[in-house]
């Protein structure tokens, strides 16, 4: 069963209240899966057959499969898409090569009837014992034939099943994946509600307001701040990530070595509360920064109030 497998930073990315998306370009040329080098292999060796001659509309029907398997490679890279596509491009070879057997036998067991209604007139004027060793010759050449044509219907019925099977997954795929981005649309529809979520360069960024989470001067979280830190736990484990990390912040009201220290014990509270929601301890951490990254001027409340917040960097599993 193929499974899917959704990216949280398209998913923040494509939710947060409409924010930037950044283009995505290739850092290189892509290697081809190996599902599209087997597709490749599959149709250069019916091409090269007797399928050109004897199933030319089955292999112009692999043709077609494994350009749209070129395309999408092209497009997307070796995603699971062009992996899918690759596959179905190199049964329609293998289908193109049974139905070009399955012609030969044919051709081959007419032209053995053929050939046997012609020497039979001709065998008037042989020996007995003759006609008899080429009687059953040309049994044995029908029997192959016969074999050879039930082997390439097999085939071809087997190759049909595959083809069937990979449909059906992908189908299955793709209601999967529509339910994950359903399931990711709902939590981060919950998760703006709470706090501020925007996609930078380090990763998406959660921000909460140090007003909502702390008394002034205080570490320790206020009632409502657990239950906002409690959703946005759950938002965090339906999405995955590879790491997060907690950063205090402060305005510049006071000494730098008491903003230092409150500020990481305020990121040391939220990380702990979110350790007791699920979060894997060995995929957080905190950090105290004090006054040292402001988002705003210091000289008003407003500003001061926008410094005094704790931020949450979300890395995607990648």
């Amino acid at each position: 069963m193929i499974k899917p497998r959704l990216s949280i930073r398209s998913a923040f990315a494509a939710l947060v209240c409409l924010a930037l998306v950044p283009s995505l370009a290739a850092c290189g040329a892509a290697i081809p899966p190996s599902e599209l080098v087997d597709a490749r292999t599959a149709y250069k060796r019916a091409a090269a057959g007797p399928a050109t001659q004897l199933a030319p509309a089955q292999l112009d029907t692999a043709k077609q499969a494994l350009d749209n398997a070129e395309k999408q490679f092209a497009s997307d890279g070796p995603n699971q898409k062009t992996k899918d596509i690759a596959y179905v491009a190199e049964r329609r070879a293998e289908i193109a090569e049974a139905e070009a057997a399955r012609e030969g036998a044919d051709r081959q067991r007419s032209k053995a009837d053929k050939d046997f209604k012609s020497t039979e007139m001709e065998g008037l004027a042989k020996t007995k014992d003759q006609l008899e060793a080429e009687r059953r010759a040309r049994e044995q050449t029908k029997a192959e034939a016969d074999r050879n044509r039930e082997r390439s219907a097999d085939e071809i019925a087997r190759s049909k099943d595959e083809i069937n099977k990979t449909k059906a997954e992908l189908a299955t795929e793709k209601a999967a994946r529509a339910e994950a981005e359903k399931k990711a649309a709902a939590a981060m529809a919950s998760l703006q509600e709470i706090a501020k979520v925007k996609e930078e360069a380090r990763g998406v960024v959660i921000t909460l307001s140090g007003s909502v989470l702390f008394a002034t001067g205080k570490s320790d979280l206020l009632p409502i701040a657990k239950d906002k830190l409690t959703e946005v736990a759950k938002a965090l484990k339906d999405q995955g990530f590879k790491s997060l990390l907690v950063e205090g912040h402060t305005d510049s009201r006071g000494k730098a070595a008491d903003n230092d220290k409150l500020s990481l014990k305020r990121a040391e509270a939220v990380r702990d509360h979110l350790l007791t929601q699920g979060i894997p301890a060995d995929k957080i951490r905190a950090e105290g920064l004090g006054s040292t990254r402001p988002v705003a001027e210091n000289d008003t409340a407003e500003g001061r109030a926008n410094n005094r917040r704790v931020e949450i960097i979300v890395t995607p599993e990648k």
